[in-house]
């Protein structure tokens, strides 16, 4: 075959398929031009490398070809453009569909460990199994507020930022399971309860709400959402729908695995006010606005912004170039 030949006749149906290569935005014919070019262009490269091997004319195809099938794959979007979708659209959506779950959580919780505390604090007996009297005197007159500054603000923060996070993320990473989130949701509202209860015993129910206030409202919510997270894993593989098993599995895991992200965000700041507010020698009604104010920030993201993505089609799950093209069912 005469290479010169070839790229003479073939010129102008190559500049063509370069050209649409380079267009920004194809109309459906366009597109149905760029494959039949594509596939031509593809046969000439296949004729030329069988009669001359390596050649220029060739490695000029190649090129053409190489931009040609990347303008019909696709090509990734850039990290930087993805982070802004992130939290505006897909994070918010996906903390958006655990709303409900994550109110009956939050329900569920108070009611057991307000259960625990009037239980407990009611019946000597128990009080007594916790410690001795003179034990638990020292726990609820010192130990417990000064737990909150008997170290550096900043490694206590990080200390329960990091704790917090680990915790949350176990919910919901291994919300598969179904049994874990109710586990770490009951032993910790256990946990609150028994503490109100040695504070209760000791007339000193206020100090305990007024050092647990300004940053457990925004903690405590963080782990109910990672609790109802997981269990709406753990759901989606229960119950499935139309889609196999695994295919619920794998969008439910892809979708709530970013509220893993943003609870450790989130815990983030809940760790600072821990860490920085809460035993600080200020007037409690201002440290307890800021608390309420870092928990309804949240909650507008979560329900407002949350909403309005989920108003748009988002579900928190990848979307279909870089999750991969869905099953189809019928329905």
């Amino acid at each position: 075959m005469d290479l010169d030949a070839l790229t003479a006749a073939r010129r102008e149906e190559w500049a063509r398929l370069d050209q649409l290569s380079r267009t920004r935005r194809l109309t459906g014919a366009e597109v149905d031009e760029l494959v039949t070019r594509y596939r031509a262009a593809s046969a000439d490269l296949a004729d030329a490398k069988t009669s001359a091997g390596r050649s220029v004319q060739g490695d000029h195809i190649s090129t053409m070809l190489a931009r040609a099938r990347l303008r019909l794959t696709g090509a990734p979007e850039n990290v930087l453009r993805q982070i802004p979708r992130f939290f505006a659209l897909q994070l918010p959506a996906a903390l958006y569909r655990v709303r409900w779950a994550t109110l009956v959580i939050a329900l569920g919780f108070l009611a057991v460990g307000t259960v625990v505390a009037l239980w407990v604090s009611g019946d000597p007996a128990l009080v007594a199994a916790l410690g001795s009297r003179l034990q638990l005197e020292q726990y609820a007159e010192n130990d417990f507020t000064d737990y909150y500054s008997e170290n550096h603000p900043a490694a206590f923060a990080g200390t329960v930022w990091t704790n917090n996070a680990w915790i949350a993320m176990q919910c919901v990473l291994f919300g598969i399971t179904g049994f874990w989130p109710i586990t770490v949701l009951v032993q910790n509202a256990v946990g609150v309860g028994t503490a109100a209860a040695i504070m209760i015993e000791f007339g000193r129910a206020d100090v305990f709400l007024l050092y647990i206030l300004p940053h457990g409202m925004l903690e405590l919510t963080c782990l109910f959402v990672a609790g109802a997270a997981g269990l709406s894993i753990f759901w989606a593989w229960v119950a499935p729908g139309r889609r196999s098993r695994g295919e619920s599995l794998a969008a439910a895991g892809r979708s709530l695995a970013t509220v893993a992200i943003g609870l450790v965000i989130a815990l983030g700041v809940a760790g600072l006010i821990e860490g920085f507010v809460t035993a600080q020698p200020w007037p409690w009604p201002l440290k307890i606005a800021i608390g309420a104010a870092a928990l309804v920030l949240f909650l507008v993201y979560m329900i407002v912004v949350g909403g309005r993505a989920h108003r748009r089609g988002e579900t928190g799950d990848l979307t279909e170039y870089e999750a991969g093209t869905p099953t189809l069912v019928a329905g």
